[in-house]
């Protein structure tokens, strides 16, 4: 006994014992639970139970039935596991908010987004939805292999033929051993479109195939930031992506905000998320909410964050997408199932071998076709002959005393086949009527042709091509609906750049720092003297401080009045309705409490031949090259001294020899050269460029040339043209000549601007009221006119700030009825004869 003890004794090496075990249950769990095949898109237990409710007839055209039913049946015969993981893969498939696109219509309570689970299997029911029978479509054409169950008494699908491509579409998620696969839901169409382009044109480029997929689609909805993690993921199989959810502010007529979240990043738990909102708000570390509550309902996701009146509603929403999951980051890894081996595949790859996998699966089924083609045509090739010869026929089978020898008589006296001859005994009597041999020969005909067709099909790949392409179309034509999440330009994100459209833009700045992006045809031009349009939504203390035109790709210097500098991109500042009010500049810009925005200036590149021109609200002045700002922090860089009681008015980007006309509030301007200002360095404080009185400040200042005149507009809407002629040039430092006739009716200046006739103004009151006019339509005056009506002012509106804008090619004018009144006769006034403060 003993002897037979030591025998079954085998001395292994535990270390490479190990090794080979741990690598055969790696092996194992990779290729038979955590990843998806690339060419359905489907884990085993997935796949299994498809194809068990299929089996099950549990078909979209049927009743619902016991998810018990089907979970007994998957693990029975397929699925060798817990039957809590069967059903919480089915409930999976049966959530909107977890499928882009569902797999399982679920009946009853299937759990939800605030992450409740389902009700137990013997409560809820189920069949399989429309689309998931396109996975399985062809099935029982021979269109794919088949491999023994677990126990070897039931065979199962290799792959489902998955007649649209589902990895992609619906995504998938795993954890193995040593990797993990995280795959996003796209829309249908798009990738549906991503196929029939590659296959059109194999040597398609990635960034090419982002045309038509231009990046996930998630069932929840909400933003994706940026589109540099879409591309990295798509180019490489690996990326991530910044997830946010959708929130808009409301605010009562009582001025109070509200906001109110509809939309949630993918995977999001709505309960979770909203105790998190709690517990940061009574830890203190969010300030501002009165009131949180979920209004969902079965229309749809509804959170609403009531914000306290004193507290700005997007400052708020900020902090929350910075301290929650209301934004999210989501790890993109195309791991998946190639050839039974685990493979990281970019966009096109996916495309390419769902492509191959179509390939066969329509040649298969052609195949498959012509087989029983072939067959049926074989069977009636043998009736054709008994008809031909049927009353030899009869009188044969009348003479046979048993049916082998009727069968073997007519396989030797006509050579049919055994199928042939058993056929002609089948054939019933009724198929030797005149109408029955009619149609016979008519399915034979039918057959020959299709028989023709399908070896063509067989030997042709475009053939085959057009045969994807068709159904494909069709299926999108079926199923396909919009796309529910959106992809913005992200946040400081420069590598975003080259996506964002080059366009000309329009930004405005209220006097209490709300910033906003509008595109240039958001206004068109209108005859003078009309009653504008809303332009910018404000509350009754702001006004509209700021607005000028720029390109979207440009960087916008801010200088404040304190004389610090800050930078943007033209696209990163939010492009927003008309009407909104904006977005406050203190988030985006770290500027100080004290701080207001007093120019911004657009800049293309920083070149050593290019200068900025300062001015103070006191007449101090200094030069300075721009490439010192080439590198500005984020918090900002001091770009002059300002003294104190004085603050900076404007900067000007000028290229060294240029000439300024600098004008006040009293309606005085000077005339000088840029030169008479020498140049400087960033924290100098700069010289006198005009002598102003006690009361009097700087309201303007530009570059001139001799093609332009000079627009000056007054608080009470009055503005003219002046041609530059009649300002000589000075030196620094003087008093200036008369530019406007300043009384009561007209009041004290507002801007003094260089314009030319190709140009249009936009003039903004204090309310946001804008009117756009074409410049040549303003009168041309002499110095001491007041001016001529410019904009009709409600009572208690004054004139804000004047811009101009470079008139589109081949705009059209507006005339509104109210435009079209005469003017009052008193809109030009007579020149007024006066001394220039020099010559006093």
């Amino acid at each position: 006994m003993a002897d037979n003890n030591e025998s079954r004794v085998t001395e292994i090496n535990i270390s490479q014992e190990m090794r080979t075990s741990f690598l055969d249950y790696a092996m194992s769990v990779i290729v038979s639970r955590a990843l998806p095949d690339v060419r359905d898109g489907l884990k085993p237990v997935h796949r299994r139970i498809l194809y068990a409710m299929n089996t099950l007839g549990m078909t979209p055209d049927k009743p619902y039935r016991k998810s018990a039913r089907i979970v007994g049946d998957v693990i029975g015969k397929y699925h060798p596991h817990g039957d809590s993981a069967v059903y919480e893969t089915m409930v999976r498939m049966a959530q909107d908010f977890s499928y882009r696109y569902m797999l399982v219509d679920g009946h009853g309570n299937f759990g939800s987004v605030d992450g409740d689970s389902a009700a137990a299997m013997r409560y809820t029911e189920a069949k399989m939805s429309k689309i998931s029978m396109e996975l399985v479509r062809d099935i029982n054409k021979d269109t794919i292999d088949y491999q023994d169950n677990y126990d070897g008494n039931e065979k199962e699908p290799v792959v489902l033929p998955a007649r649209f491509p589902n990895l992609l579409v619906n995504g998938a998620s795993g954890i193995a051993v040593g990797m993990a696969t995280n795959i996003p839901p796209h829309q249908l169409g798009e990738v549906i479109d991503g196929v029939l382009a590659l296959s059109k044109n194999p040597d398609l480029t990635i960034e090419e195939l982002m045309e038509f997929i231009p990046g996930p689609d998630f069932p929840t909805g909400a933003t994706i930031l940026g589109r540099s993690g879409i591309r990295k993921a798509y180019q490489t199989g690996r990326g991530s992506i910044m997830i946010r959810a959708n929130a808009h502010i409301s605010e009562s007529k009582t001025g109070k905000q509200t906001i109110i979240v509809d939309e949630l990043p993918y995977q999001v738990n709505k309960a979770r998320l909203i105790e998190k909102i709690a517990e940061l708000v009574r830890d203190k570390k969010i300030d501002g909410i009165t009131d949180l509550r979920d209004e969902s309902d079965r229309d749809g996701m509804r959170i609403v964050i009531e914000v306290r009146k004193d507290m700005n509603a997007n400052v708020l929403l900020n902090n929350l997408y910075k301290q929650t999951a209301l934004q999210t980051s989501f790890g993109i890894n195309m791991l998946a199932l190639v050839n039974g081996r685990p493979e990281v595949l970019n966009i096109k790859q996916c495309l390419a071998f769902y492509l191959e996998h179509q390939k066969e699966v329509i040649k298969r089924r052609t195949a498959y076709e012509l087989r029983k083609a072939e067959a049926r045509a074989h069977i009636l090739e043998g009736l054709r002959i008994a008809l031909d010869h049927l009353d030899e026929v009869i009188e044969l089978i009348r003479h046979s005393q048993t049916t082998d020898i009727a069968r073997n008589g007519l396989m030797e006296r006509y050579s049919l086949s055994y199928e042939q001859a058993q056929a002609i005994l089948d054939m019933r009597l009724q198929r030797l009527t005149g109408l029955e041999r009619d149609k016979i020969e008519e399915e034979y005909r039918d057959l020959i042709e299709r028989i023709k067709e399908l070896k063509a099909i067989l030997a042709s790949e475009e053939r085959v091509l057009e045969i994807i392409r068709e159904e494909l179309t069709e299926l999108k034509e079926k199923y396909n609906d919009t796309r529910r999440t959106e992809i913005t330009a992200g946040h400081n994100q420069i590598e975003d750049e080259d996506l964002i459209p080059r366009e000309n833009v329009v930004i405005t700045i209220s006097h209490h720092g709300y910033l906003k992006r509008m595109p240039i045809d958001t206004y068109r031009s209108q005859r003078r003297g009309g009653r504008g349009i809303q332009g910018m939504g404000t509350n009754d203390d702001d006004f509209v401080e700021h607005l000028f035109t720029t390109s979207s790709h440009h960087t916008i210097l801010f200088f404040t009045n304190k004389g610090k500098v800050y930078r943007l991109k033209a696209y990163e500042i939010p492009e927003l309705k008309r009407t909104a009010k904006g977005i406050p500049v203190i988030n985006l810009l770290q500027i100080e409490k004290d701080e207001e925005i007093s120019t911004v200036i657009p800049v293309e590149e920083y070149s050593d031949e290019a200068y900025l021109f300062f001015l103070t609200k006191k007449g101090i002045a200094k030069r300075t090259r721009l490439s010192a700002f080439a590198n500005i922090r984020k918090g900002g860089l001091f770009a002059i001294s300002v003294r104190e009681g004085d603050e900076l008015h404007g900067v000007r980007l000028t290229h060294g020899e240029e000439n300024i006309i600098i004008g006040t509030k009293h309606g005085l301007a000077i005339h000088i050269s840029e030169e008479d200002v020498r140049f400087m360095g960033r924290t100098a404080a700069g010289v006198k460029a005009i002598s102003l009185t006690e009361e009097d400040e700087v309201i303007g200042m530009d570059i001139t040339s001799e093609d332009k005149d000079v627009l000056v507009v007054t608080k009470n809407g009055y503005g003219k043209r002046t041609p530059l002629h009649e300002f000589r040039m000075q030196n620094r430092g003087g008093k200036g000549l008369k530019a406007c006739n300043v009384t009561d009716r007209n009041g004290n200046l507002i801007a003094l601007r260089s314009i030319s006739n190709d140009l249009d103004i936009m003039v903004m009151t204090i309310h946001g009221v804008l009117i756009r006019i074409k410049s040549e339509e303003i009168s041309r005056l002499g110095r001491y006119a007041q001016g001529v009506k410019l904009i009709r002012l409600a009572p208690g509106e004054e004139v804000s700030t004047v811009a101009p804008v470079e008139t589109p090619e081949g705009e059209e004018e507006i005339e509104e009825l109210e435009n079209t009144e005469q003017l009052d006769e008193q809109d030009v006034t007579e020149p007024i004869q006066e001394e220039d403060p020099e010559e006093e």
